[in-house]
Order: C-alpha cells, then sequence, then structure tokens
C-alpha cells in the first residue's frame, strides 16, 4: 500500500509538473523522458547507471542478458543516427531495457517477485526522473521569479569573507586540468550516487528485499523538496549576477576579482532563463550525502566519497555557481532530510523528531538571516561568520550524536573461560 501511494502521488506531481511547464510553453518531464526512447538522450550515463540500480533485483544471468540487450539496442541506434547523420549519444537501450522489465514483471512476475522487480524498475526510472523533473523546475523558476535575491545573499557572504570570489581564483591559477577534473566531478555526481548505491543494495538480489534506507531515497527527496526553496529564496549565483556570464542584467563583471562592496541590497530584475538555483545549494546537499552513505563501505569508496564531497565544494564556488551561504544552507538542508528519512526507516521517536526539529529551525533561521540581517552580518564579520559555522557544525555533531544512538549495538565475542589443565 505504501508503495502504490507513493507511486500515485508521484504521478500525479509529474502531471502537475507536466501542466505547469506547458503553461509556459515548455516540455514537461514525462515529454522528455518520453523523446529518450527514439531521440539522443540528454545524458547517456544517467540512463545506464538507473539500468545498473534495476539490475540490484537481478540474478547475475539476467544482468548479462540486460546489459547484452542494451548494448546492442544502442549499436542499432548508433548506426541509425551516424546514417542519417543524426546528434549521437548512447542510452537508450538502457531506457529499453527498463521499460521492457517493467513489461515483464507485470506480464510474466506474480506475487513477490513481481513486485520486486517493479521496485527495481521504479528505483531506475525514478533517478531519470528526477533529472528530468529537476530541469523542469529549473526552467520554472526562470519563469517565475522575475527578480532574484543575490545582493542580500552576496551582502551576507562577506561575513564568511566572500569565499566563492578566493574559491574562483584559485581555480583559475589551476589552469585546464584543474577546471576539466573539477567540472567532471560536478556533472557526473549521479553517477557518483549510483555507485554508492549500487554497494548498499548489492544483497537485494539474493536477500530478495530492499533495506529500509539507503543513499536512492535521500538523493530523489533533496531533489523533489529542494527546488520549493528556489521558489521561495530565488538566487542565480555570483557569475551570473556578478559576473559576465550575467550580461547587461549583472550588477558588473566583479567575479572572481573584486568582491562586490557592502552597498545596502535590493532586489534585482533578472532574464528570464537563468535558473535560480542556488538557495541552497542542492550539489552540495546531495554529496553530502553520498559522503555521508559511503562511511560505511570500503577504503576505496570512503576515499571517493570524501573527494566527492571536497570536489563538489571546489567547483559549486571556484565555478561562480554559489556563495559560501548557499553551501553552509545545503549541509543543514541535507544533514535534516537524511535525519527525517533515517527516523521514518526506524520508526519515530523523541530524538528523532529532536533531530529534525533542530536542523529545520536552523535552516529556517538562516534563510531568514541572509534576507533581513545581511548588512549587519556583512559589518560584523568576525560575528556572524563564526556564527553561521558554529549553526552549520552543531547540525553535524547532532547529526552524528543521534545517529550513533540509533546503530544496533554489537555485543563483544565472549572469550571463551580458561580451563585449569588436569595433571
Amino acid at each position: 500500500m505504501l508503495w502504490a501511494a507513493a507511486g500515485v502521488v508521484t504521478l500525479g506531481f509529474l502531471i502537475a509538473l507536466e501542466i505547469a511547464a506547458h503553461h509556459y510553453g515548455l516540455p514537461g518531464p514525462m515529454i522528455n523522458q518520453a523523446k529518450e526512447v527514439i531521440f539522443a538522450p540528454k545524458s547517456g550515463p544517467l540512463l545506464y547507471a538507473s539500468m545498473a540500480l534495476m539490475m540490484v533485483v537481478l540474478t547475475w544471468r539476467e544482468r548479462f542478458i540486460a546489459i547484452g540487450a542494451a548494448i546492442g539496442i544502442d549499436v542499432i541506434f548508433f548506426l541509425v543516427r551516424w546514417a542519417v547523420d543524426a546528434k549521437m549519444m548512447f542510452g537508450n537501450g538502457a531506457l529499453w531495457v527498463m521499460l521492457a522489465c517493467a513489461v515483464i514483471a507485470i506480464t510474466r512476475r506474480t506475487g513477490q517477485e513481481r513486485m520486486l522487480l517493479l521496485k527495481g524498475v521504479g528505483l531506475g526510472l525514478l533517478l531519470v526522473a528526477g533529472r528530468k523533473t529537476g530541469d523542469t523546475w529549473l526552467l520554472i523558476t526562470s519563469k517565475t521569479r522575475p527578480t532574484v535575491l543575490d545582493q542580500y545573499v552576496a551582502t551576507a557572504d562577506h561575513a564568511l569573507g566572500d569565499p566563492s570570489w578566493l574559491a574562483g581564483r584559485i581555480v583559475n591559477a589551476t589552469g585546464a586540468i584543474g577546471a576539466h577534473v573539477l567540472d567532471y566531478v560536478y556533472i557526473q555526481l549521479a553517477v557518483m550516487a549510483v555507485v554508492v548505491a549500487l554497494y548498499q543494495l548489492r544483497n537485494v538480489a539474493t536477500e530478495r528485499r530492499f533495506p529500509a534506507h539507503h543513499l536512492v531515497r535521500t538523493f530523489l527527496v533533496i531533489g523533489l523538496l529542494g527546488p520549493a526553496i528556489y521558489m521561495i529564496f530565488p538566487v542565480v549565483g555570483p557569475i551570473f549576477a556578478y559576473g559576465a556570464d550575467g550580461g547587461h542584467f549583472a550588477v558588473a563583471n566583479l567575479w572572481p576579482n573584486t568582491p562586490p562592496g557592502g552597498d545596502a541590497p535590493h532586489h534585482m530584475g533578472f532574464n528570464e532563463f537563468t535558473p535560480r538555483n542556488c538557495m541552497p545549494s542542492l550539489h552540495t546537499a546531495w554529496a553530502t550525502t553520498i559522503f555521508i552513505h559511503s562511511r560505511k563501505g570500503p577504503l576505496i569508496l570512503r576515499i571517493a566519497g570524501a573527494f566527492w564531497l571536497i570536489a563538489t565544494l571546489g567547483a559549486t564556488l571556484g565555478f561562480g555557481y554559489h556563495y559560501g551561504t548557499d553551501i553552509i544552507a545545503g549541509v543543514v538542508f541535507a544533514l535534516t532530510i537524511e535525519a527525517a528519512l533515517r527516523a521514518l526507516a526506524r520508526g519515530w521517536d523523541r530524538s528523532g523528531i529532536q533531530l529534525v526539529a533542530y536542523g529545520t529551525a536552523v535552516f529556517a533561521a538562516l534563510l531568514v538571516a541572509y534576507r533581513y540581517l545581511p548588512v549587519q552580518m556583512a559589518d560584523h564579520p568576525w560575528v556572524f561568520g563564526p556564527l553561521l559555522m558554529l549553526a552549520m557544525v552543531s547540525v553535524i555533531y547532532s547529526f552524528v550524536r543521534t545517529t550513533r544512538l540509533w546503530e544496533p549495538r554489537v555485543a563483544p565475542a565472549r572469550q571463551p573461560e580458561l580451563q585449569p589443565e588436569l595433571v
């Protein structure tokens, strides 16, 4: 019943978003996804990563068949596109295989096996749908929010020492190699999430059930709730509001060499196509959850999770996509959602309610401070800078302390009693 209810809610949300997109003359997420059955997908790696998630419910023999079928279909599409000189991209085969598995689940499976396969297909398609939904949300924010609050956030960012301007100069100093590495990490964040999720779901095929909580759940909820904050607190980012990418809408071409002054901030109009997707930084939120969920993996996974978090922070700031204040809000946002989903999986209790309430209160306080106290924050950086960091650290500490108490206690191995020797 829970999965059925979640499916109905998701379908209703997608339909509503489709209608809203068409109202603004834009293709919605369902139309965009349907096009990728035939036309070149936007991201082939994402489709294959989604298929890999779906395959956690399959046997090894079925996995080899699915991979072979996907590659074969993509080869056919490649040859046809090459012959007609169409846009080249792989990934159609992976989407076809996921849709075929859904048909097989309905027509050839029964009972628990049908439900398990449908859950696997749903998991894979939800990752793809989440990407399409996010793209549509971003377009809607640019159409419905003509003014942005960048001047408020940039002023508040003085309390942190304008980290985006500093990181931008550092990235420029690293040259093309550093920029390419950070760009790859930033773009392929979802693929790294799938790698961690595959480790967490590695036993689904043998146990014939999903764990109570895993990374994909948090990843999707962050993507669902984050754009709602964009609508409340529209921000485009320093490279647009204070850089060359903003054109004549920018305050001035200041990023990353000259931090903006501390003048009284005000709403500023902006174009109708740049997404208002900065507050909070969802890339930071996603990278934070990848880091958290990689902690229980092998050493190589823990190293990769830490690297992805650090590199994502470097990219979000160094490319001018976010302010430092966005990063702090993104960390608090991610930990609050992760705490809520863990509490839901284990059953709500006092500690779970307190943790989620505290994270929500800190996140709301950050947004209020960014909007109504930016001048005071800029005038007293030695007070508000440490306070912002302390607020984030307090949420991190509360999360770590509470979730450790939720971990099952493992009794120490009992030592055999020493027996006296018989003489």
